[in-house]
């Protein structure tokens, strides 16, 4: 077969009024045909751009007929000579506006059945599991395309910027050895050892710890990494970290070059100029102030504890949930008072879902609070309350009790869902901090029993290691999350590097010496051989895409993302094993039946 010379001289996006009577090629799918009588014109559309296409019977009226047959979708190949668009004609919408192509000579290099959904109006609304199933037509209509091409301008100058730092991309194994990091593992049955599995990678945490220890200095990837978790709009099974770790630093160092290089991708990649440093936060206070450890700090509404107030008013069922180990918080929505009492019945509906039986509330007015709870509060304890939480007039002050992990969920999801509904912050604003002073640990609610807060080979806090065997729950670690509008960006930690204090560390989270040594043996043999202190962070790259591109669903910056109950609908999987593959791996199974639609 001899394939016609469909070379383009040109991409759809490139051409201007500069190129007008050049003769050009161009190759690219049909986006829209508009036929107005003597003149066809023809959209054609790359990932670079449009361009507009006549087909002018006075030039050839064969070519005319050909493109009358012409339909969406077509893939083509153009001859033709640029020329103005002429005078109240141009299109300032496209970047080749100005400009059109006769077209003198065509080839349809292959032909389009009707898609599923529109490609040319990305105005009508598809459901995302068509466009899942659809993945590289949804791709082509434009939105995602962007993204991705967004991502990979990130991704670069992340890797320019970390090699200029004097940083060593290295790749990591993929199948490796199921290690506790707090999320169940994807396994990989071996056929070679029957009956024992690899594990998919929940981060290359070990190895780039071993890259440390074998005197790499600097070390960063950007890495596969896999999580069999429940699944939300920011989360997916198969992610991408940008991993980083580097020898002889403290986490001022870190932090200060994690600062540069969130400047240089915000700069580059959207023209946002980030001012630094970023501020720090304690664990304790972003917990305290806005219920979360990845606080928006776009907008100002801190959670108040009412807890000393409450005991001293009327208010007996508020007091009830204080003496029974319970906390109560409020908010100030500032011109909250406008709200009328449905909107404020709807709030309390909203922080149900998070299981806050209800929420109590006051307003403001030029006469003083108004409310059916007033009269279990002293015109002293009101003033307390306007002062604690900085009340003026026409203010709505909305009150919660419970549990404190309830209260702070629930006030969390409440004050962005009020920030959101009331426009409080503008969207395309960044406001960064630091989470540090974390807690070493925290109690299973399970099975009672500590667990690492964030994974067991993070330092604790100098100054708390001598309370960690009497009092555990109060020792602060050396660890450090990075946070924007919402979002965890970032995570890491000083980790530890004397073999004794992990092996502490390890004994604390009930780990028996044979436990140690199956899971982690190799790792505690290769501590005992001069390891230097290191320290390091790992984004998650698509998230951070999702913040640069204004998204809040991670699967619009992915290529070819899962569904919310990981399943690929457009490669229908997961799916039967193939014949004979359980047989070689020594396997039996009765797998689920799954119905594609």
């Amino acid at each position: 077969m001899k394939f016609k010379d469909y070379h383009r001289s040109h991409t759809c996006g490139e051409l201007r009024k500069d190129h007008i009577d050049k003769e050009i090629s161009l190759c690219g799918w049909i986006h829209r045909r508009r036929d107005h009588g003597g003149l066809i014109f023809i959209d054609l559309r790359d990932r670079f751009g449009i361009t507009q296409l006549v087909f002018d019977p006075n030039v050839s009226i064969d070519l005319h007929n050909e493109a009358q047959k012409l339909r969406a979708e077509w893939v083509i190949f153009i001859e033709g000579r640029v020329r103005s668009r002429g005078e109240g004609l141009v299109n300032p919408k496209l970047a080749t506006g100005e400009i059109e192509i006769e077209v003198k000579q065509m080839s349809v290099l292959n032909e389009s059945i009707t898609p599923p959904f529109s490609i040319c109006d990305d105005t009508i609304e598809v459901r995302d599991e068509l466009r899942l199933k659809y993945r590289y037509l949804d791709i082509r209509r434009g939105e995602v395309a962007k993204n991705l091409m967004l991502r990979h301008k990130a991704m670069l100058c992340i890797r320019n910027f970390l090699d200029a730092e004097n940083f060593l991309e290295i790749q990591t194994p993929l199948l490796a050895k199921s290690t506790p990091e707090g999320a169940r593992d994807y396994l990989v049955p071996s056929r070679i050892y029957p009956g024992n599995f690899y594990a998919l990678p929940q981060s290359p945490q070990i190895f780039k710890q071993l890259l440390m220890i074998s005197g790499m200095d600097k070390y960063f990837q950007i890495a596969q990494c896999f999580r069999d978790e429940d699944l939300r709009s920011d989360r997916q099974p198969e992610f991408t970290q940008v991993d980083i770790e580097m020898s002889f630093k403290i986490p001022d160092d870190i932090l200060s070059l994690t600062e540069k290089m969130m400047k240089k991708v915000f700069r580059e990649c959207i023209g946002t100029e980030l001012s630094t440093p970023f501020p720090r936060i304690s664990h304790q206070d972003s917990m305290e102030l806005y219920g979360t450890d990845k606080p928006d700090l776009r907008f100002d509404m801190p959670l108040i504890r009412l807890d000393d107030i409450i005991l001293e008013s009327n208010f007996d069922l508020l007091k009830d949930y204080v003496k029974n180990n319970g906390i109560v918080k409020a908010l100030c929505v500032k011109n909250g008072a406008e709200l009328s009492r449905k909107e404020i019945d709807e709030l309390g509906a909203f922080v149900g879902k998070f299981n806050i039986k209800g929420l109590a509330w006051m307003k403001k007015t030029a006469d003083g609070f108004s409310s059916s709870i007033v009269k279990f509060f002293s015109p002293d304890l009101l003033l307390k309350i306007q002062s604690r939480l900085k009340v003026e007039e026409n203010d709505l002050v909305l009150i919660a009790a419970e549990s404190e992990s309830i209260v702070n969920q629930g006030l969390d999801h409440l004050r962005r869902h009020i920030a959101k509904k009331r426009n409080l912050f503008e969207p395309s604003s960044f406001k960064f901090a630091w989470i540090v002073d974390f807690p070493m640990f925290s109690k299973d609610e399970t099975t009672k029993e500590l667990k690492s807060e964030h994974h067991p080979f993070t330092h604790p806090h100098p100054d708390d290691i001598g309370d960690m065997n009497k009092n555990p729950l109060k020792v602060r670690s050396l660890a450090y999350d990075l946070v924007v509008n919402g979002y965890e960006l970032a995570g890491g930690s000083q980790r530890i590097h004397d073999p004794d204090l992990q092996k502490e560390i390890f004994k604390l989270l009930k780990l028996t010496d044979e436990d140690i040594r199956e899971k982690f043996g190799f790792f505690i043999d290769s501590l005992k051989f001069g390891t230097p202190p290191h320290l390091g962070i790992a984004f998650g790259l698509d998230r951070l895409i999702m913040v640069l591109a204004g998204t809040d669903n991670i699967r619009d910056v992915i290529a070819f993302p899962k569904t919310q109950k990981a399943s690929d609908l457009m490669m229908q999987c997961p799916s039967k094993p193939l014949k004979g593959h359980l047989e070689d791996l020594k396997l039996k199974a009765t797998p689920t039946e799954i119905f594609w639609d």
